[in-house]
């Protein structure tokens, strides 16, 4: 029987992506070998096309007992080579396998994620280097990003995600609006992106008179990750697309307030951040956003081949 590696993942969208290096590096380690993961089902359909996965199980956030437990008896039934828990220090104890890995408990100073993640992988790694972010996309899904593209300039484009999971961590859209303003020159057209949450968003945005299209609410997922791909740069709030974009290899230029973003900022070297002010996005100007997004669009390396 083939071995088999479980990997349980978190669940909000952005989490999901940052451990996406955990599983690049099993799978590395460990290639051809069939890699299960649990996960939500929503943020899940980014790694539903992964070259490693084998099986995926769906684990509901808040999940009872009843359910919770239903789940581990279906796990059960298999003997891993190994099960690497980033979720819960519990639930690898309860599956049968050769070897159990979990997170340590306490954060190494300020630790990234990643670092945080990869930290329980280290016995199967050693000392390997956390790899980047990654998303797999198939062609059929780059095919409809373009063609829902295909009305704007061609040129660079440049995607814009003003909204987030709460108020706090929003800059103000008509700070967006001045940002895009000021761009307009330098690149071919934007792309605005999120949620159905976001439409008034998208349609504050699309009054501005230049080439955008607004895609809130109009994308899945892997729809979403599907037009990053086909961006130069990613420029939003503190929000799983961020996190999205850096995993098909597009620049994020992510605006912080609340939160920590040495913990959980973009994975990798071409990403940036700025931090507003007092951690008050309603303090965060426009023009050190212009100033960074036209440096980053200047740069010509991405976090990963597209």
């Amino acid at each position: 029987m083939t071995e088999r590696i479980l990997i349980i993942t978190l669940s909000n969208i952005g989490d999901l992506v940052l451990t996406t290096p955990v599983m690049e590096a099993a799978a590395s380690r460990f290639p051809g070998t069939p890699i299960d993961v649990v996960a939500d089902a929503r943020s899940s359909a980014l790694i539903a096309f992964a070259p490693y996965l084998g099986d995926l199980y769906h684990r509901r956030k808040r999940a009872g007992w009843m359910e919770t437990w239903s789940l581990i008896s279906r796990l059960r039934q298999r003997n891993y080579r190994a099960v690497i828990d980033l979720r819960t220090p519990v639930a690898a104890f309860l599956l049968r396998a050769r070897q159990r890995l979990v997170k340590p408990r306490t954060l190494v100073g300020q630790q990234h994620a990643v670092e945080h993640h990869f930290a329980a992988l280290r016995p199967l790694v050693g000392q390997m280097q956390p790899p980047p972010c990654r998303l797999y996309l198939t062609e059929k899904q780059r095919a409809l990003a373009r063609e829902q593209l295909a009305q704007l300039p061609r040129g660079a484009l440049v995607a814009i995600a003003p909204g987030a999971n709460w108020p706090g961590k929003v800059w103000p859209v008509e700070k967006f609006s001045a940002l895009l303003t000021s761009l307009r020159a330098e690149v071919a057209a934007f792309v605005v992106l999120g949620s159905a949450a976001d439409k008034e968003f998208g349609k504050e945005l699309s009054r501005l008179e230049m080439p955008l299209i607004d895609l809130t609410g109009k994308t899945d997922l892997p729809g979403a990750a599907a037009v990053l791909a086909e961006c130069q740069l990613f420029i939003g709030n503190d929000s799983g697309l961020g996190h999205v974009a850096a995993g098909v290899g597009t620049r994020a230029l992510t605006l912080f307030g609340p939160g920590e973003p040495w913990r959980y900022r973009p994975w990798g070297v071409a990403h940036r951040i700025i931090l507003a002010p007092g951690k008050d996005l309603n303090r965060l100007e426009t023009e050190p956003v212009l100033e960074l997004a036209r440096t980053m669009l200047g740069e010509t390396e991405c976090a990963l081949p597209r």
